[in-house]
């Protein structure tokens, strides 16, 4: 059951991104209506997260670094509003493992293929456990493009501040010519670049890095 504090939390984002930052979000109908997904969008601010919860019509889970959830308080908040945590530059079997319940028990969760917040902004190559938990679930992955946030609230001086957030919402990537290799090494990587590519071709000119750039 999700806690109302996950819903009411939701409705203030919606009326401060709107409000605040006046959000776009264009392909919302490319989340599929039911039945598990990952959502996997970019990662250039804090903001993120909460703005990819705030856009989405569906409940959605998110898989967030482990050290929030020793913070007092913040650990408690995000409990409550679906997040669960993985140690990041680790394999963590218990996330990865948590994460495929979900999905295959037809639930949305919100994984950042990049790992961690772009340094200046452009996108990153995407990383191998997102293909662990696609293979192993059998989930579609729907990219997000997500620009504006890092002027929202930008890195080196972390106030808020009036900018335009838009979210590109991609159709769904599958994977059923992997399926059955989550184990091999290839196939994880082949999932990471199709996932880069969809984002990457959702983002404008200039936001993507050299390594992540799509290879002709």
């Amino acid at each position: 059951m999700v806690p109302l504090l996950y819903f009411g939390g939701r409705a203030v984002l919606r009326a401060f991104f709107r409000l605040a930052c006046r959000l776009e979000v264009k392909g919302r109908e490319n989340v599929p209506v039911r039945g598990g997904a990952i959502l996997a969008p970019n990662h250039i601010a804090y903001l993120d997260p909460p703005l990819v919860g705030a856009a989405m019509s569906r409940v959605a889970h998110f898989m967030a670094k482990s050290e929030l959830f020793g913070v007092p308080v913040l650990g408690w908040f995000l409990r409550r509003v679906n997040c669960f945590a993985v140690r990041r530059g680790t394999a963590d079997r218990r996330a990865l493992r948590t994460a495929t319940d979900l999905l295959r028990s037809g639930e949305l969760v919100v994984i950042f293929p990049e790992g961690a917040r772009s340094p200046d902004g452009r996108l990153m190559p995407a990383e191998l456990g997102l293909g662990m938990v696609a293979l192993r679930s059998g989930a579609p992955v729907v990219p997000i493009a997500i620009t504006g946030t890092d002027r929202a609230l930008p890195r080196r001086i972390p106030l808020l501040r009036p900018a335009k957030i838009r979210v590109r919402i991609g159709e769904p990537l599958r994977f059923d010519d992997l399926a059955g290799r989550a184990g091999d090494r290839e196939a994880l990587q082949d999932v990471a670049q199709r996932v880069t590519r969809g984002i990457a071709a959702l983002l404008p000119p200039g936001r993507v890095s050299d390594e992540a750039a799509p290879r002709r």
